[in-house]
């Protein structure tokens, strides 16, 4: 398996199906929603940023958290057949508990 290791504050993400059944099995898939954030795993975490004093500033999420994050902002990248995001820490919306 590949390793990936996102650079500064970036963050690789594993997306959750938003696909959703209704009670008689239709399945409703994510083209035909309103637009709402999109879902995932955290798989890897970044050192962080560097601040002015060139120190890194640690990642506000850890991996295996379950993350809110904007649609339109992650990068779709593939590997090892696996569909995975990677994301700045900044366009990460809230840690789903």
């Amino acid at each position: 398996m590949t390793k990936v290791v996102p650079l500064y504050d970036r963050v690789v993400v594993r997306p959750m199906s938003q696909e959703k059944t209704t009670a008689s099995g239709i399945v409703i898939p994510d083209t035909h929603k309103e637009e709402k954030p999109m879902e995932g795993e955290v798989i890897a975490v970044g050192p962080g940023r560097l601040n002015d004093a060139g120190k890194h500033v640690a990642v506000g999420v850890k991996k295996g958290q379950k993350i809110l994050f904007s649609k339109y902002s992650p990068t779709e990248v593939k590997v090892d057949d696996e569909d995975l995001l990677i994301l700045e820490e900044k366009d990460i919306l809230a840690v789903i508990e």
